[in-house]
């Protein structure tokens, strides 16, 4: 058994020590995930990649520990964990990303660099919130391939890995991929 997964199992049984051994085992792939999310935001981001590991990691402890009493948490193994690593960093920049676009932030208002005024161009945080509302919509049609774009896109698996961790065939990733991309293509189209 592989060191991360026993520390998983652990943590699914409330041990509050294997949280503690677990961060620095997957410190460095959280981080290559957050830097890989965090190059896809525009310029001049307020969240380094570090702030948004530990936000995640924060986030994955607490709702395991919350839930470990209750008997609910469990990751099946390093995939899912990493699948909820990646949800958790989704939702963190959508939240800022919604904090942004409060009328009190500064709301439809963009940030521009005095250096680069002249090729300013639109804010990232609209497509994100976009993207962030068209797989809502995606996971109420066909969890599934909510599930898959989110590992390809947000944890930045490749299709092998996304189709292990779903417990599918690399040909039904493939097929799933497939129309995913183009739904979530003609509902941004809009």
């Amino acid at each position: 058994m592989h060191e991360v997964t026993r520390l998983l199992d652990a943590m699914g049984r409330g041990e509050r020590r294997a949280a503690e051994q677990l961060l620095p085992l997957v410190y460095d792939e959280l981080r290559r995930l957050a830097a890989q999310k965090l190059a896809q935001e525009k310029p001049g981001h307020t969240l380094q990649a570090t702030a948004l590991v530990h936000e995640a990691y924060v986030r994955l402890v607490a709702n395991a520990e919350g839930a470990s009493t209750a008997g609910e948490a469990r990751w099946d193994g390093r995939g899912h964990f990493f699948a909820a690593a990646a949800e958790a960093m989704r939702r963190i920049l959508v939240d800022n990303a919604r904090r942004r676009r409060r009328l009190k932030r500064g709301g439809e208002r963009q940030r521009v660099d005095l250096a680069q005024a002249e090729s300013a161009t639109p804010s990232r945080t609209d497509d994100l919130l976009a993207v962030d509302e068209a797989l809502d919509q995606l996971a109420a049609e066909d969890p599934q391939k909510a599930e898959l774009v989110k590992l390809r896109f947000f944890a930045g698996l490749s299709v092998e890995e996304a189709a292990a961790c779903l417990d599918i065939s690399r040909a039904t990733a493939d097929r799933w991929w497939a129309y995913a991309r183009a739904w979530l293509f003609e509902r941004l189209a809009h």
